[in-house]
């Protein structure tokens, strides 16, 4: 890694993670349906994705990841989005392995020994930092933990699950994080939603309490420390990044999905538009209408400016990383502020344009509905509201 950045355009990795999910296009908007009615990825997709590496975007190179910066996230993310949202969210649901990769090392050994085998994610989070958690208690050689966590994205395709739980420490309470194996926990059937349904963001529990070995479990009171050391032991951009500059990246990772749910629903619009008799006005085609022309060009306009503002911020966070500098807490509130107001902007522009191609957009076989429900969905993330 050198210490020069083009923040212009993506990395050489980034490029190369944008064209194979640019690739994946066509296949992630005919496999939508299916990934709806499973409420998870399709095979083929969850191939898809893992093959082309979308998994290890935050893993560092050590763990033969790819580390890679706010940027190449923004275009990777937007280019999975422009497919389907569902699929693009499991890019997000990746970057967890970033933070679990800062754990003490026997546990990313164990974690990351199964990278070059498993499909999917190697490890998803459900509740780690909400007001309610799961329980743990001390035993000899580690934990007693149970609980249900709800929000497990990801969690019907990982082979581990970070869930959050809360101890007692000398008659306080502490919380911390528990590395559980998929063994160990069972999916509730819960996750029936109007849109990102095929994230599988299902609630998880225990049966009971289930033993967790003592390096399994991560106090929350080290996790600074942890994140301190990280840079130390690890390279790559995503690892200079600073506490602040890695949670704009995570609303990157959010506000790109809509992105490029947007750019998708314009590309389908366009498609239609052009092919679509008006029900009841003499135009050969939509597209001729010019109360149409000139929705679409606001839609358009919506889209571009978002854009702009994503990879404005995304090139800062980057070019702070290289600097060693970091987001004053100010800064990082009115950044995600503008980052959240871009993502409404796309839920407008894909609003405007199912509303003018008209009563079409309602089948379930049309795309752009799915963009409207999903990005509907998307804009209510705790993350981006």
């Amino acid at each position: 890694m050198t210490d020069t950045l083009d923040l212009t355009a993506p990395s050489e990795a980034g490029k190369r993670l944008q064209e194979a999910a640019l690739g994946m296009v066509p296949m992630l908007r005919s496999e939508a349906r299916e990934i709806e009615r499973l409420g998870a990825m399709t095979p083929a997709v969850l191939a898809a994705l893992t093959d082309a590496g979308i998994f290890k975007m935050a893993m560092p190179p050590e763990l033969d990841g790819y580390a890679l910066g706010a940027r190449d996230v923004v275009e990777i993310v937007s280019a999975l989005g422009s497919g389907d949202g569902s699929a693009a969210w499991m890019a997000f649901v990746g970057s967890g392995l970033r933070m679990v990769s800062m754990f003490p090392q026997p546990l990313v050994d164990e974690v990351f020994a199964q990278r070059d085998t498993w499909i999917g994610p190697l490890c998803i989070g459900a509740s780690v930092f909400s007001t309610s958690v799961g329980s743990a208690r001390r035993v000899d050689g580690g934990w007693k933990v149970s609980g249900r966590w709800a929000f497990g994205s990801g969690c019907r395709h990982t082979a581990w699950a970070a869930v959050g739980v809360e101890f007692q420490r000398e008659g306080r309470p502490g919380r911390a994080m528990a590395l559980l194996p998929r063994e160990d926990f069972e999916i509730l059937d819960d996750w029936k939603v109007m849109g990102l349904s095929g994230t599988s963001s299902n609630g998880i529990t225990t049966d009971g309490e289930v033993f967790v070995p003592a390096h399994r479990v991560v106090d929350m009171a080290e996790l600074g420390q942890l994140m301190d050391e990280a840079p130390k032991r690890y390279s790559g951009l995503s690892f200079r990044v600073g506490m602040r500059g890695g949670m704009l990246t995570v609303c990157l990772y959010n506000v790109s999905i809509a992105l490029g749910m947007a750019v998708g629903a314009l590309e389908c619009f366009t498609e239609q538009a052009r092919k679509r008799k008006p029900f009841n006005l003499p135009y050969p085609a939509v597209a001729e209408m010019a109360s149409v022309q000139v929705v679409v060009g606001k839609a358009r306009a919506m889209i571009n400016i978002a854009g702009t503002l994503m990879r404005a911020h995304a090139d800062e966070v980057d070019r702070r990383a290289l600097a060693g500098e970091d987001f004053s807490g100010p800064e990082e509130s009115e950044m995600t502020m503008d980052l959240v107001y871009a993502t409404k902007l796309c839920e407008d522009a894909i609003n405007s344009l199912q509303v003018a191609l008209g009563s079409s957009t309602a089948s379930l076989s049309n795309p752009i509905q799915r963009f409207v429900r999903d990005t509907r969905v998307l804009a209510s993330h705790g993350a981006i509201r």
